[in-house]
C-alpha cells in the first residue's frame, strides 16, 4: 500500500507491472534521444521511491522546480500512450476506435471507398458486440460520405443507413435513459440506503416509474437489457424488495451466461451481477444456494481465460470476499466466521489504494458485526471506531448511524459504562442531524440509558420489555431495515436466554429451513 501524498503519476508508476514498465522503457527508448531525457529519468526515480517526495525530485537535480509539473505531464502522457499499445489492453471497443480513426484518415486523403470498406467491417464488429454507440458514431461518418460523394457502393445506400441511424438512435436513448436512472438510484442508495418511510417510498417508486423509458422487450439487446435490470434491481434494493432483487440480480447474470461473449468484454458488469445476486440471496437466508453461487463465481474467474487487470482484481476481491464474510452471518457461524479476519484485513491493504471509501466501510462494519457475534466485544468496538471517525456524511448515512447503536450496545456489553453517557448524547446529537431517528433506534437508546438505573435482579424483566417493544417492527416495511445492519431481537433474546447470539441465529436459521422443507 502506497503511504504518504497521494501523487497522480506517482500512483500511475506504482500501479504498473513488470512488462508493462519494460514496454514503457522500450517505447521511450525508440528514439535515441529519449534515453537521457528528463521524464524518463524522472520516471526511473519515482519507480524506485517508496513515497513521493518532491524535495527529493528535485534534490536528485533531474529537474528543476519551475519544469517539474510540465516533466511530469509529459511523463503521464508517455505512460498512458504505452499502455494503450500493451496487448493486454486492446479489447474490441479499442478496436473498433482504431479502425474508425484509420477510417477518418483514409476519408480525409480522398480515399472513400477504402474509408467506406473499413467503416462497414467496423460497424459489424460494433453491432455484434453491442458497442451502438460506435455503431452510431460509424454510421454517421457513413453518411456523410456518401452524401458528400458519389461512391455507387450500392443502390439504396441512402435509405439504408437512414434506417440503421435510426434503430441504432433509438437503441442508445432508451440504454441512456435506462443508464441514468440506474446510476441516480444507486447514487440515492449510497446516500441514504434503504426507504425509511412510507412517504420516502412513494417518492423513490414515483421517481422510478416516471424515468423509465418505454419500450418492447422483445426489441432490446444484451445492453439495454443489462441497464433495465440493473434500474429494477436498485429500485427493488431501495425499497427493501428481496425477492425482486434476486430476480432481476438472476436476469442479470443469465443474460451473460446466455451471451458469454460478454463476459470477456464486459467483466466487470458479469461481476457486480454476480455480488448483487449474492447479496439478495443473503437477504433472503438462502445458504445452501449462497454457497453454490459463490463456488460457481470462484470457480469462473480462476479460469485462465477470464479476462484480469487491475480494476478486474480488485473486484474479484471485494464481491468474492464480502459474500465470504456473508455466508457466516446467514446462520450465525461467528466463531468460524473469525478465522478469516485476520487474512481478509492483510488483502484489505494490498486493495485499499483501488477500493473507495465506501466498501473499506463496509468491511470494517461486517468485522465488527462478526467480532460482536462472537462476544468480543473491544475487537467490536475497534472496528466500528474507524466507521464513526469518518467523517464522510455523504457515505452511507445508515452505516453510520447503526455503527453508532452496535458501538453503544459494544460498550455496554464490554462493561464500558464508564462511556457510555457521551455517547448516548453524541449518538443522539447525530441522529437528529441526520433526521434519521426512528422508533428501533429510539427505543434502543432508552433502553441503554436506562440500564444505568437498572438493579441487576431487573435486567431480565427489561430484556423482555424491550425485546416485546421491538418485535412489532420486525415485519414493518420501513422498521425493519434496522434489522438488516443488527440483528437486535436475536441478540435481546441471547441474553433472556443466557446464550450466545450466534446458537439463537443458527436455530432460527434451521426452524427456517424445516418450515421451508
Amino acid at each position: 500500500m502506497i503511504k504518504g501524498p497521494k501523487d497522480n503519476l506517482f500512483l500511475l508508476i506504482k500501479s504498473l507491472n513488470k512488462s508493462e514498465k519494460r514496454q514503457f522503457k522500450l517505447y521511450v527508448g525508440r528514439l535515441g534521444v529519449n534515453s537521457d531525457s528528463k521524464f524518463l529519468n524522472l520516471f526511473n526515480l519515482l519507480d524506485k521511491a517508496s513515497v513521493y517526495d518532491e524535495a527529493e525530485i528535485l534534490k536528485s537535480g533531474i529537474v528543476k522546480k519551475q519544469q517539474l509539473a510540465n516533466v511530469k505531464s509529459h511523463l503521464y502522457k508517455q505512460i498512458l500512450i504505452s499502455l494503450k499499445l500493451n496487448p493486454s489492453h486492446q479489447n474490441v471497443r479499442s478496436q473498433i476506435r482504431e479502425q474508425l480513426d484509420f477510417a477518418s484518415i483514409l476519408y480525409h486523403k480522398g480515399l472513400y471507398k477504402q474509408s467506406l470498406k473499413i467503416l462497414d467491417k467496423s460497424k459489424e464488429l460494433a453491432i455484434q458486440n453491442e458497442e451502438k454507440n460506435l455503431a452510431y458514431e460509424i454510421v454517421e461518418l457513413e453518411k456523410i460520405i456518401e452524401s458528400q460523394y458519389i461512391t455507387r457502393s450500392i443502390s439504396g445506400r441512402a435509405d439504408e443507413l437512414t434506417v440503421q441511424a435510426k434503430e441504432l438512435s433509438t437503441a442508445n436513448v432508451i440504454a441512456s435513459k435506462l443508464s441514468n436512472l440506474s446510476l441516480q438510484l444507486y447514487g440515492l442508495f449510497l446516500k441514504t440506503g434503504y426507504a425509511k418511510s412510507k412517504e420516502e417510498g412513494d417518492k423513490i417508486t414515483a421517481y422510478f416509474y416516471r424515468r423509465l423509458p418505454k419500450f418492447k422487450i422483445s426489441e432490446l439487446g444484451f445492453r439495454e437489457k443489462l441497464w433495465l435490470y440493473k434500474a429494477h434491481l436498485w429500485y427493488s434494493f431501495l425499497m427493501q424488495d428481496f425477492l425482486n432483487s434476486y430476480k432481476y440480480a438472476s436476469k442479470w447474470v443469465t443474460l451473460f451466461y446466455d451471451n458469454p461473449d460478454m463476459i470477456n468484454l464486459h467483466p466487470v458488469f458479469f461481476l457486480k451481477g454476480h455480488n448483487y445476486l449474492l447479496e439478495a440471496l443473503f437477504f433472503l437466508r438462502q445458504k445452501p444456494k449462497f454457497g453454490k453461487t459463490l463456488e460457481k463465481l470462484e470457480s469462473i474467474v480462476n479460469q485462465k481465460d477470464f479476462p484480469r487487470d487491475e480494476n478486474v482484481e480488485s473486484l474479484i476481491f471485494l464481491y468474492t470476499q464480502t459474500a465470504k464474510l456473508n455466508y457466516y452471518f446467514i446462520d450465525g457461524s461467528f466463531e468460524e466466521g473469525l478465522k478469516v479476519i485476520p487474512k481478509m484485513e492483510a488483502k484489505l491493504k494490498h486493495y485499499e489504494d483501488r477500493l473507495d471509501e465506501h466498501h473499506l466501510m463496509i468491511f470494517y462494519y461486517k468485522f465488527a458485526s462478526m467480532e460482536f457475534g462472537a462476544g468480543n466485544n473491544k475487537r467490536c468496538i475497534f472496528y466500528l471506531n474507524k466507521i464513526i471517525s469518518n467523517r464522510s456524511l455523504s457515505m452511507r448515512e445508515d452505516l453510520q448511524c447503526f455503527a453508532r447503536i452496535l458501538n453503544l450496545v459494544a460498550h455496554y456489553e464490554a462493561g464500558m459504562d464508564y462511556h457510555l453517557e457521551s455517547l448516548l448524547r453524541s449518538t443522539y446529537k447525530y441522529l437528529l442531524k441526520l433526521e434519521d431517528l426512528y422508533e428501533v433506534q429510539k427505543e434502543m437508546i432508552n433502553f441503554i440509558k436506562g440500564l444505568q438505573d437498572i438493579y441487576p435482579h431487573d435486567l431480565k424483566d427489561a430484556f423482555i420489555n424491550l425485546h416485546s417493544k421491538l418485535t412489532k417492527y420486525v415485519d414493518h416495511p420501513y422498521e425493519r431495515r434496522a434489522f438488516l445492519y443488527l440483528d437486535i431481537i436475536s441478540w435481546l433474546e441471547s441474553k433472556i436466554e443466557n446464550r450466545s447470539v450466534g446458537d439463537i441465529i443458527r436455530e432460527k436459521y434451521l426452524l427456517t429451513l424445516k418450515n421451508a422443507s
